[in-house]
């Protein structure tokens, strides 16, 4: 075994596994804020698909907070960057699926098909070093030792894993990745001098609910994340802080979980927390995951005690600061090679011990728990009878707890579900749910009742998830949705309200946005609104968009557009976007025609604004990639005349003239013509087109993203409404500048014909039609079809007519 060090970074291999080529499977290590989990993001895009795995209610004893927050805003990230129709999100709880995902983004207990049937080219593992978690860890360990991608497997995780992972991945070449800021000692606090984009860091929801209301008192409002936010509420409370419209976030530790926020400073109100079974310090190694929050990229973060509490012992200080903490030596096993011919052997495989003294046995994890509570239960031992049906209770063991009762009530329900499932219809009565989600339903009561709620029916959404359990599952998956959603704002209102001091917040904000605010904002909207000078211009000019905000009750309909699917919203052809009725943003100039930004019309506050202009970003980035589908693929099986001529039409959205194209297609051999003719183009006189492209919704679209290239400046164009479609012949002396090819027209002297008339006028002049009728068909004046069609014919290779019988016919082609 060597190591190799070079400046921060440091290697470990073996002659087997690292002769100075790429390694298939890889493992970056790193405290906070090395840009891990980013690269890995990057890395998969690279690839035609993908999947990483995010963490999912590790802690959930200890803090409560669903970790699969996290991986909603990775799925938010990616989608953002390849459309919504490309990426698939799977938790326990949520699923969103399109017909044909390339990456998948997942919790790591929800993984679908990891180490089996879902092959994909690049995976990745983020959060490695949980696999020392008691509770959740063997499930990170399974996925460390066998979750693979074809091509490529990145392993991402704390450097506490250095030592211990060469034995869990001997062919692993494990990479040490250097903090991009620098983290620093600040000593002890009091709220009073707490600086801005701070988060204060509790382990109970009294506490965090005692010092929200003291910063609420002294500076205006905090924000506030707590154990059982849905991801709804959750956000929306995040949005405020990272928004600048306050300037505290108080908070568990889940924040130390590669939840992303712009924080300079985070400060601790307690060094003691509850972990399931006992009150404990936290070791060193879990105040730098929390601490390194603090600074994001290369912006320096501090940490610091909220007085009372004395400062951080030296050592502490200094394990921090250099990011140095002792290795793990074991980390938390289970057997999933499971015998399930009856409930006695699957409980003796599950507690099968490890063989490798660097491996323990998780024989502490709730599903067990529940499994061992269950089989002494006479009935469901009966019902219990053969490998499907074990593997049936072993399955309905796995219902989380989210609502963290006594674990007799959750014995109970979890006994009631599989008794059901296992009975004579074999799913889950309709009466029996309903019955529980119509007392659920309710957006009423404190904060304490809500949250209660919130948890419960988090538990429905996982059961409901399950379409064999069942009947009409989309159907309950949409009403819990709904009760979820309806708690979540009344839960966000309740705690603005309670938290906030709206008037104050807003006095402070204005007066000291300073630079961290800023930097808040632009990070938070990352590739979004930092990248679209064109938005910043609109809001200097005034455009509608930056009115002053609208109230915390105004946005919920934000959250619905958010949540809801891609069909919901459309775009126009001057570039608006649309969600049903309301107008909420517009295209605009990106990077290239295939690659628009956004803006959101709507007068918003800055969280909402944002969350928004990310779901907007989707759309677009959908909006191409459905154009784009409908044409062949340039892969490496076609050769350089057939990939540049399917270049072009992609650029162009679809048509390209044969004079544009004239080089490739003089180089382009007639068996590969063929297969471009079987991907659905035209080869015409005139124009290379799709006429999949060329119907009334695909037209609308290539104006919109047309409009979007040339914006601010309007497209001389008028965009017709959805029923009449676009024009079929423009007049290129009044449209000077339109990207004709793009728009779905041919250029043809000082005209411009939509690509699939021309083509039949171009067969009609050839057969030697009537001047008049073509004057008609174009809704053209005699004198103008005349020199269109002198123009048509003085083409290069346009066929000479064909002479007719009577004299008419050849007189009324040659005027």
């Amino acid at each position: 075994m060597a190591v190799t060090v070079h400046r921060d970074r440091w290697i470990v291999s073996d002659a087997a596994s690292f002769r100075g080529e790429a390694a298939p499977l890889r493992a970056l290590l790193g405290p906070t804020n090395t840009g891990k989990t980013h690269a890995a993001i990057e890395r998969m895009l690279e690839y035609p698909t993908g999947m990483i795995g995010l963490p999912l209610r590790l802690l959930a004893r200890e803090i409560g907070l669903p970790l699969r927050l996290l991986a909603r805003e990775i799925y938010d990230r990616v989608s953002a960057r390849v459309g919504e129709g490309a990426v698939a999100l799977v938790t326990g709880e949520e699923k969103r699926l399109p017909p044909h995902p390339r990456y998948w983004i997942c919790t790591v207990e929800a993984m679908p098909g990891a180490m089996s049937d879902r092959k994909v080219d690049f995976l990745a593992v983020d959060e490695i070093q949980l696999c020392t978690h008691r509770q959740r860890g063997h499930i990170f360990t399974q996925r460390i030792q066998h979750a693979r991608g074809q091509q490529e497997t990145w392993l991402l995780g704390s450097a506490t894993m250095r030592a211990l992972l060469p034995r869990l991945c001997p062919q692993a070449v494990v990479e040490g990745r250097p903090r991009l800021s620098t983290l620093s000692d600040g000593g002890s606090m009091t709220l009073s001098t707490l600086p801005p984009r701070s988060v204060v860091v509790a382990f109970s929801a009294t506490r965090v609910y005692e010092l929200a209301e003291k910063i609420r008192g002294k500076r205006g409002g905090a924000a506030v994340v707590i154990g059982a936010l849905s991801p709804r509420a959750r956000n929306a409370q995040v949005a405020l802080f990272q928004a600048g419209e306050v300037d505290t976030l108080v908070a568990t530790d889940a924040i130390g979980m590669g939840l992303n926020l712009d924080v300079d400073a985070v400060v601790f109100a307690d060094l003691r927390k509850f972990d399931g079974r006992e009150g404990r310090a936290l070791e060193d190694a879990e105040l730098a995951q929390i601490a390194g929050r603090a600074g994001r990229y290369h912006r320096d973060g501090r940490f610091a005690t909220l007085a009372p509490l004395p400062t951080l012992p030296p050592a502490t200080v200094r394990a921090l600061e250099q990011h140095r903490f002792p290795p793990a030596e074991r980390v938390f096993w289970r057997n999933h090679d499971l015998d399930l011919d009856s409930v006695d052997s699957l409980l003796a495989s599950l507690r099968r011990r490890p063989r490798q003294p660097w491996l323990r046995l998780c024989d502490d994890a709730d599903d067990l728990r529940a499994l061992t509570a269950l089989a002494r239960i006479a009935d469901v031992q009966a019902l219990a009878r053969g490998p499907e049906r074990v593997a049936l209770l072993w399955q309905v063991c796995q219902i989380p707890d989210f609502r963290q009762l006594a674990l007799d009530d959750h014995f109970h329900l979890v006994a009631a579900a599989f008794r059901q499932l296992a009975g004579g219809a074999g799913q889950l009565a309709g009466d029996w749910i309903d019955e529980h989600l119509r007392r659920l339903d309710r957006p009423d009561g404190d904060l304490e009742t809500l949250l209660d709620r919130m948890s419960a029916v988090r538990t429905w959404t996982y059961v409901t998830a399950h379409r064999a359990w069942v009947d009409d599952a989309p159907g309950w998956q949409a009403r819990t949705h709904d009760i979820e959603d309806r708690l979540s704002d009344a839960l966000h209102q309740k705690l603005v309200q309670r938290f906030v001091d709206e008037p104050g917040h807003r006095r402070r904000s204005a007066a000291r946005p300073g630079p961290s605010a800023r930097a808040g904002l632009r990070s938070l909207a990352g590739e979004l609104a930092a990248k679209i000078p064109a938005a910043r211009a609109l809001s200097e000019k005034g455009g509608s968009h930056a009115a002053a905000p609208t109230t915390t009750a105004d946005t919920a309909w934000v959250e619905a557009i958010i949540a809801a699917p891609h069909a919901q919203l459309n775009v126009r052809g001057d570039g608006r976007i649309w969600a049903g009725e309301r107008v909420v943003g517009r295209l605009l100039r990106g990077a290239g025609r295939l690659h628009p930004e956004v803006t959101v019309l709507p007068a918003l506050p800055g969280g909402a604004r944002l969350r928004l202009a990310r779901r907007l970003l989707a759309f677009a980035r959908d909006l191409v990639a459905e154009l784009l589908a409908l044409l062949p693929t340039a892969d490496e099986t076609l050769g350089p005349a057939a990939r540049g001529i399917v270049y072009l039409l992609q650029q162009n959205l679809g048509t390209v003239s044969v004079a544009s194209a004239r080089p490739q297609l003089e180089a382009l051999p007639a068996a590969e013509r063929r297969r471009l003719v079987g991907g659905g183009i035209v080869f015409g006189r005139l124009a290379l087109f799709a006429p999949t492209l060329l119907t009334v919704s695909a037209l609308h679209r290539r104006q919109a993203l047309c409009a979007a290239e040339r914006w601010p400046e309007p497209l001389p164009l008028p965009p017709p409404s959805l029923a009449d479609g676009p024009p079929p012949c423009l007049s290129g002396d009044d449209e000077a500048g339109l990207p004709y090819q793009a728009l779905g027209y041919v250029p043809v002297g000082a005209w411009a014909l939509r690509a699939d008339l021309a083509e039949d006028l171009a067969r009609d002049v050839a057969r030697g039609a009537p001047l008049a009728a073509l004057a008609r068909r174009l809704d053209l004046a005699p004198p103008h079809a005349a020199d269109l069609l002198a123009a048509l014919r003085a083409q290069p290779g346009f066929p000479v007519p064909r002479r007719r019988g009577r004299r008419t016919g050849a007189a009324s082609v040659a005027s």
